[in-house]
């Protein structure tokens, strides 16, 4: 991985790490309601980079809106299920389950359909995050399936979506811009008609008691994916995917310090695993 996606990484991972706790500390607000209004903050904060694109680049083509559109879907089936996850278990077990299953899913189908070939090294990293998300995975000797199972079921449209926006990115040659913003409009105008028609009488309290948490989302949401798939047209996806887990080291600690979720000292020695994971990929 070459200097400048390693930084572009890390940096995302911070990000995505703090827009997830702002996500967790509003977890008991409604999750739908949440993530409409995530959605339509972040419309309305980045319109303005994006008709600078518009003006620059032109209008996307129907092409590029049609695999938008798939990977608008994808991310919402992703961001209603961890925001329902975050409901019932901890941050730092939700999180790192579903950091884990994603990267390792997303290589797997990038080694068997897209013709990528890792490196020993690279194998060696991916098996290591595995393993070290998964231990985090795993209160005092049992599994939390109250924690675990959304993990696991997050980090399948975590494959997902990042495997298709690859592609979006690469062989169809889409702007990360465009894929970003015109997702963040796709899901507000999906979700407009459930949250207007079913959960109108929610949407000024969950604004009132959230608003700092959801224009913090809204922002760090963009720049984290944003850097990501930066990233993506720098480096493949066997080492991009899994390198961004290292988020999962800052989600312990945050989960730890700010949300008291305890036994910190045990989740941190297994995020060292994660971290020779993500230093082999690094240097592959």
């Amino acid at each position: 991985m070459s200097p400048w996606a390693l930084l572009l990484v890390l940096v995302a991972a911070f990000a995505h790490a703090t827009w997830n706790l702002l996500s967790k500390r509003s977890s008991q607000a409604d999750g739908v309601v949440f993530v409409w209004l995530v959605a339509v903050a972040g419309a309305a904060l980045w319109a303005p980079l994006f008709a600078g694109y518009l003006v620059v680049a032109g209008v996307p083509s129907w092409t590029d809106l049609a695999v938008i559109c798939g990977s608008m879907a994808l991310h919402l089936g992703y961001f209603l299920l961890l925001q329902r996850g975050y409901g019932t278990g901890d941050l730092s077990m939700v999180y790192p389950v579903a950091r884990g299953t994603g990267p390792m899913l997303a290589s797997l189908v990038a080694v068997l359909l897209l013709g990528e070939r890792p490196s020993v090294a690279n194998v060696a990293g991916i098996v290591l995050v595995g393993v070290g998300v998964f231990l985090l995975g795993r209160g005092a000797g049992r599994a939390d399936l109250r924690s675990v199972a959304p993990g696991l079921v997050v980090g399948l449209f975590i494959a997902g979506y990042t495997v298709w926006d690859s592609q979006v990115v690469g062989p169809f040659g889409v702007a990360p811009l465009a894929l970003l913003y015109l997702g963040e409009v796709g899901r507000a105008l999906v979700l407009a008609p459930v949250v207007l028609a079913t959960r109108r009488e929610l949407v000024a309290p969950v604004w009132r008691e959230h608003r700092w948490r959801i224009a913090g989302a809204a922002v760090l949401i963009f720049v984290s994916y944003l850097l990501v798939l930066i990233a993506f047209t720098m480096a493949p996806v066997t080492v991009v995917a899994p390198a961004r887990e290292i988020s999962v080291l800052i989600a312990v600690v945050l989960g730890g310090r700010l949300l008291a979720e305890g036994d910190l000292a045990r989740r941190l020695l297994a995020s060292g695993v994660i971290l020779g994971g993500v230093v082999a990929i690094a240097l592959s």
